[in-house]
């Protein structure tokens, strides 16, 4: 038996949303529209499932282009997921952050820093401990 066109493309997306889920860390469901077909079937079954890269490396460079791009609110959800995933920690993320002030620029950088906090003060809360 052969894959259908039908076969192979519910096969991507089903790839897609497999790792929309482990990326990001929930459960992602199909979603309508043609963006969200390309989001998932390629960013996702494709590019962000290569080899070469690992996921860790993948959001480092995503970190590092987000904060260039003064992106904020998406880093936000990228260090949430960062840290859910075990892919980096507190004093990683600061490092990060500190690092990028010298090639992205310091506002940009301490922007970084100022959103890890936040991310970081929103997970202690979450799990009833002391923001500080």
């Amino acid at each position: 038996m052969t894959d259908t066109p039908a076969a192979v493309d519910d096969d991507v997306r089903r790839r897609g949303l497999a790792k929309m889920s482990e990326v990001y860390g929930w459960e992602f469901q199909d979603g309508p529209g043609e963006h969200f077909a390309v989001t998932a079937d390629h960013l996702f079954a494709d590019i962000w499932s290569r080899e070469a890269l690992s996921l860790r490396d993948r959001r480092l460079l995503l970190l590092g282009a987000l904060t260039a791009q003064g992106l904020f609110d998406v880093a936000e959800i990228q260090i949430g997921a960062a840290l859910g995933n075990e892919e980096l920690d507190e004093t990683q993320l600061r490092e990060i952050a500190l690092f990028l002030c010298h090639y992205v620029g310091w506002p940009a950088g301490t922007k970084l820093d100022s959103v890890v906090g936040s991310v970081l003060a929103q997970r202690r809360k979450a799990a009833g401990k002391d923001a500080r």
